[in-house]
């Protein structure tokens, strides 16, 4: 599912104007990752937590040149699903769906 396939699906269910639900929808997703550029988790309740999770320093290597680098600290976003979320997936999809190709 894309992100048209996400506003047509709550636009329908809702009654709510296609370009409402897009603007709604892309106003989430700014206020998510401004709290987490601002540090701040984001906890859903039923649906899970976009957190930031600290990235120790390490030595990485640069292929082409062989030689070794030094990958600082850093923070990357993360999502962890609610546990009712998780059990409502495990227990109704059968198989994997097929990935489309673009």
């Amino acid at each position: 599912m894309r992100k048209a396939d996400l506003v047509n699906a709550i636009s329908e269910k809702t009654g709510v104007a296609k370009v409402d639900v897009l603007v709604a929808l892309e106003t989430f997703f700014k206020e998510v990752k401004g709290s987490l550029a601002g540090g701040e988790n984001v906890y859903i309740r039923g649906f899970g937590s976009f957190v930031i999770k600290r990235r120790a320093k390490k030595i990485g290597r640069h292929i082409k040149r062989n030689e070794a680098i030094e990958i600082p600290e850093h923070f990357i976003p993360s999502f962890k699903p609610a546990k009712v979320f998780v059990d409502q997936v495990k227990n109704n999809v059968t198989e994997m769906p097929e990935e489309e190709e673009d």
